[in-house]
This record gives C-alpha cells, structure tokens and sequence, in this order.
C-alpha cells in the first residue's frame, strides 16, 4: 500500500476534503471510497468527506493495491454487422460499457465479444483485447475490434493517420444558424473536474470535428458529425463549446432537456480499409428507437 501525504496551501483552505483530494489525479468517488475505509487521515485522525480542510493540515492518504482486472466471456447478445477472420464490427448499444473498469468489471462489450470469438487481438491486453477506439456508454452505434495483432496494427495505424470514416448524428439543445461548420478547438482534461474533458490550451491535444445540419426545429436541431480526431468525448465537449450542447448529455448538456436517459449521439457509420484484402469497407445503422422517436415527436 503507497502512502502519499499532502499539506494544505493557505489558498486551499476551507474546502472539502473529498472535492481537494480530487483535483489532483483520482476520481472523487475513488477518494470518497478511501476515507469510507478510513485510508484517509488528518493529523493522525480519520475524518468524513465533507471534513473542511485548513491552512497547514498534513493530510496522509493510505493508496490501496489496485483490484487485478481480466476480461471474462459473458454470454451477452452482440448486434454483429460484419465479421471475418480479422475484423469484427458491431452495433453497440446504449447503456453497454465497451472494456472492463472500476465499477464495470463485467456486462461489457469486450466480455461479450470474448464469448462470442474463438480469437481477439492481445495487443491492448487482458482488459480491452481487440478493442481499437472506443465509443462511451451512452453513446450508440458502429465499433470494430481486431481478432489479431496483424489486424489491430493496421485498423490503430488507419486511425492515426484520420482514413478511418467515423460519421455520428446528434440532436442539440438550440438551433444551429450555419448549415454546416468545422470546430477546430483543442481538448484536454478539466483541471475543475478531473472526471471532464474540456477545450483548453493546457495539456491538450488537437482535435478537429466538422458539422451539417440535417434539420432544425423550434428548440433543437438534428445534425450529423464528421470526426478528424478522435479525442475523449470530442463531439459532446466540441458542441458544448459552440453552445450547443448534446440533449440527454448528463455530463455537458443543460439539466432540462429532451427525456432519453443519456446523450442524443449515435455512430451512424464507420468507414475503413481491411486491414487482409486492402478492400474498403464502409458501414451504416439506423438511429436507436429512442433518438427517432425523439425526432419524430420534434417533427409533430
């Protein structure tokens, strides 16, 4: 167990403990965890996470060994779309984690796909094998994974050099004035909220999402995105940054808005080359039933 202890800075004082703790580099549930066990002490006494902090507390915190991960098959039903020797390309659905984590060990996309292949890549892994990007939660739609490290090679190559065609559609909170837009804008990680991601010039990476207007409404408007880059939560903090943001998002979006139990964004189509024959391929789904019966009660 790694022992870490801090000082508090006259600037700092009388904040929470939990929230101070949580501005460096754990979550705060994972801090709110370690003082419930009591691995989080001040002066040499345990304290509550809404302990305030003073000027010159030494606060000593007990890092507990991380719990070991490994991916186990899970009979979950998968919505394949295309599947061969090297690639694997499903339909995701809204709510499915897609690799193990804390918090969602097991019911993910990769237990799943585990159960469902005989072989995937083990470039990333025990705990994302195959996996070659990712697509949140609550976001919908199109993900391929690599059932070898030839595969998996190529499709991550496909990626960094932007080949890869990933279009998503969304509904938004407003109505969208250009017909169609590029955000150029920067994302790195909230230094707020460890948990955000945010455009910003400190410790960012590029990241470049291009917009149409499919249609507009009174209060919201349907749109289709292209990614250049695929940073964390690119298009959600993108749309937030150009007032906009996604309806449903429950993480960047507006408390009242449209009721769908997450953000109204869905990887509609995904575009590559096969990493074997060097053929491309190119596929689409529908919108889940949720986001259409959405737009058709925008339309009535």
């Amino acid at each position: 167990m790694e022992k870490v202890t801090r000082t508090v800075k006259e600037q700092d004082g009388g904040q929470r403990i939990d929230k101070w703790l949580a501005e460096g580099d754990w979550s705060r549930a994972q801090v709110q965890q370690w003082i419930k066990d009591g691995f989080v002490q001040v002066g040499g006494r345990s304290v509550k996470a809404n302990y305030k902090i003073n000027f010159g507390d030494t606060v000593d915190i007990q890092i507990p060994e991380p719990e070991p991960l490994e991916a186990k098959p899970e009979n979950i039903p998968i919505d394949v779309v295309y599947e061969d020797a090297d690639v694997i390309v499903v339909n995701k659905p809204r709510g499915m984690v897609v690799h193990p984590a804390p918090g969602h060990a097991s019911g993910t996309l990769v237990n799943a796909l585990l159960h469902h292949c005989d072989d995937l890549s083990g470039i990333n892994g025990v705990i994302r094998p195959g996996i070659v990007h990712r697509i949140d939660k609550d976001t919908s739609g199109l993900l391929m994974a690599a059932k070898n490290d030839a595969a998996h090679e190529s499709l991550a190559g496909q990626l960094k050099d932007k080949t890869i065609e990933r279009i998503y559609r969304a509904i938004v909170h407003g109505v969208v004035k250009h017909d169609n837009g590029v955000i150029d804008a920067p994302i790195g990680r909230d230094i707020k909220d460890r948990k955000k991601m945010t455009v910003t010039d400190h410790n960012s990476k590029s990241a470049v999402t291009q917009f149409t207007v499919m249609e507009r409404f009174s209060n919201y408007t349907y749109i289709q995105c292209r990614l250049q880059t695929g940073r964390t939560h690119q298009i959600r903090v993108h749309l937030k940054y150009i007032g906009h943001p996604l309806a449903g998002d429950p993480k960047y979006g507006p408390a009242k808005t449209l009721p769908l139990n997450g953000q109204a964004l869905h990887a509609a189509v995904l575009g590559f080359t096969h990493p074997k024959t060097g053929k491309p391929l190119r596929f689409e789904v529908p919108l889940p039933d949720l986001i259409q019966q959405t737009l058709d009660r925008l339309n009535r």
